[in-house]
């Protein structure tokens, strides 16, 4: 169904062609990066060592659908940046695949025990996709970014690398 291959600066201009407004950079991206996304800010995320970048492959279309990103940190690995970017294949089973391929790669090439990542609260369908996966919501971490006259609240959900082998079963 999907591929993760390395993503590479060659690949940023498709990227960068479908993040049509800020609204949908930040749930995409976070607040990490700044609309309009550009080569620079993605040269930033390949050159740092704890960063691994994908893109997300169809096999059957050998198209690209979508990027995807891992952040090692101390004690765990962050999925993030996760866009499947047409809306058409969104709710066909991309996401879940594409979660369960990064969790594969994190859990088989870090040293860590859990995986977690963020979402706003308001994103119902990649939180049921992610619960899905098994992921389950820690209440004690959110954050809050503010877009124009809004107040977007993410929420944090973790997988731990047990939970993650029982369902590889």
């Amino acid at each position: 169904m999907i591929q993760l291959l390395p993503f590479s600066i060659e690949d940023a201009h498709e990227l960068i062609l479908k993040i049509k407004d800020e609204r949908m950079l930040l749930q995409f991206a976070g607040p990490a990066y700044q609309f309009p996304l550009d080569e620079k800010q993605l040269e930033a995320d390949l050159s740092d060592e704890n960063r691994i970048l994908f893109k997300i492959i169809d096999m059957g279309s050998q198209n690209a659908i979508g990027h995807a990103q891992i952040y090692v940190k101390e004690n765990t690995f962050l999925l993030g940046r996760i866009l499947i970017w047409d809306e058409n294949n969104r709710g066909k089973g991309y996401g879940r695949k594409v979660v369960k391929e990064l969790l594969k790669y994190g859990f088989s090439h870090f040293n860590k025990q859990t995986a977690e990542l963020n979402v706003y609260d308001w994103n119902n369908g990649a939180i049921e996709c992610y619960k899905k996966v098994g992921f389950i919501i820690d209440p004690h971490i959110t954050n809050e970014v503010r877009i124009a006259e809004d107040t977007w609240r993410s929420i944090n959900m973790k997988m731990d690398k047990h939970t993650f082998e029982l369902q590889e079963l």
